[in-house]
């Protein structure tokens, strides 16, 4: 089958993906802030907030399954109106006031819509970009989402909470990402092979890098997702826990950074045990931070999410740097999948201890998995040689929150690219 290049000589020609994606980001930055605090502030049952976040790992675990299918049965551009027809209803859903059930199932469905859009933006962008710049694209849609999720959480600080005015916000902007992809002339990729998900190929390529997604799926729902719920238990106000969810997301860029360029010069392994020890010492310091410091409190976790978002994106280009090109695919979507049952499993481990360790117990569940993560790595340091960094993949800028889905939905041909 003859498939259609996409016209892509520079970045212009992949902005209808960046921009829908970009709207989403901002709708779901709000829901991020709203949900939980209303649950928290609304007199609903205890596990319902905790429960909240699990619904939407366990939603995006759903997503990795059906997007392949569904890319496969309508193509790319049609699967990404379904799914954000999805996250419209689920916007829906919340709207019609505060019931807890209705709410966590709501997310549930907004994180089957949410992992399918990722993977849809993701493998439709390294179909379009040239190899000589897919980097820099691959880059820009991760920063600029982040960026979006942030703003999305700040505005939720200008909403009033009572009401529903943040989930017809969210009905808005979600509408208006539908309009690029509605109106873009870029060539849609081909239908994607069938990838297969191979546990022990990814254990034999780096038990670091496949314990570490694992770790990272763990970590960074609980740090994003409990948060906002933790402020808000502790009587934080809606400004400012808009304002501390927005700066969170930059630590992504001042801690992860400076990071993943350390690791491209030494062993990934030092710099993942660094960055462990990093995430549990910051832990510390977020149990004893006061809410009246909002500075430093939002210092304090801008810095504890930027490594949590390290840990994958680390672990990611380790596993990379020892697996041959035909594994980039498998080992892609084997590490998706360990994130998103990771990510479901620890959120739901945190909402069942909640109630009775109380709301720090997320705190501590961090730093327990970043011990404990450190210290499978540094037992794994005696067992294998470092990668020369000569034969290294170059490191690059990713978010925990947005991890390399697209693979699910690459061609079997095909090497992922970036990776």
């Amino acid at each position: 089958m003859q498939v259609q290049k996409a016209p892509a000589s520079s970045l212009r020609s992949i902005m209808a993906i960046v921009v829908s994606m970009a709207g989403v980001a901002i709708g779901n930055g709000l829901m991020l802030a709203y949900v939980p605090f209303v649950l928290s502030r609304g007199g609903g049952p205890d596990w319902a907030p905790g429960a909240a976040v699990t619904a939407i790992a366990f939603g995006g675990l759903v997503g990795c399954v059906v997007a392949g299918p569904l890319i496969r049965r309508v193509g790319h551009a049609r699967a990404f109106s379904c799914s954000l027809a999805l996250v419209i209803l689920a916007a829906v859903l919340i709207s019609l006031g505060v019931h807890p059930v209705l709410w966590v199932f709501a997310r549930g469905v907004y994180g089957v819509a949410g992992n399918i859009n990722f993977i849809i933006a993701q493998s439709w962008l390294n179909h379009a970009s040239e190899n000589s710049w897919r980097g820099k694209a691959m880059s820009f849609f991760y920063m600029t989402y982040v960026i979006c999720l942030g703003l999305g959480a700040w505005l939720f600080g200008l909403i009033p909470a009572e009401g529903n005015m943040a989930p017809i916000a969210t009905i808005f902007f979600t509408t208006i990402a539908l309009l690029p992809i509605g109106l873009t002339q870029l060539a849609t990729p081909p239908a994607p092979a069938k990838v297969s998900v191979d546990i022990a190929m990814a254990w034999r390529n780096s038990p670091v890098a496949l314990v570490g997604v694992l770790a990272a799926g763990g970590l960074s729902m609980v740090v994003q997702g409990f948060t906002p719920i933790y402020a808000a238990a502790s009587n934080v106000g809606q400004k400012d826990i808009a304002v501390l969810m927005f700066g969170m997301q930059f630590g992504l860029f001042f801690v992860q950074y400076p990071l993943g360029l350390l690791s491209d010069r030494i062993d990934r392994r030092i710099v993942l045990i660094i960055t462990c020890l990093l995430i549990a010492g910051v832990a510390v310091l977020a149990l004893g931070v006061s809410f009246s410091n909002l500075f430093l409190l939002i210092l304090v976790f801008a810095i504890w999410a930027g490594a949590v978002e390290s840990v994958y994106s680390i672990a990611n280009a380790h596993a990379n740097d020892r697996a041959d090109p035909a594994e980039f695919v498998p080992l892609a979507s084997t590490l998706l999948v360990a994130w998103s049952v990771a990510a479901t499993v620890v959120p739901l481990s945190v909402t069942l201890l909640t109630p009775t360790l109380g709301p720090k117990t997320f705190i501590y569940a961090a730093a327990i998995v970043a011990v404990a993560y450190a210290c499978f790595v540094l037992l794994r340091l005696r067992t294998r040689e470092t990668v020369p960094v000569a034969d290294r993949e170059h490191f690059e800028l990713k978010s925990a929150q947005l991890p390399n889905a697209g693979a699910l939905v690459e061609g079997a041909d095909e090497q992922a690219p970036g990776m």
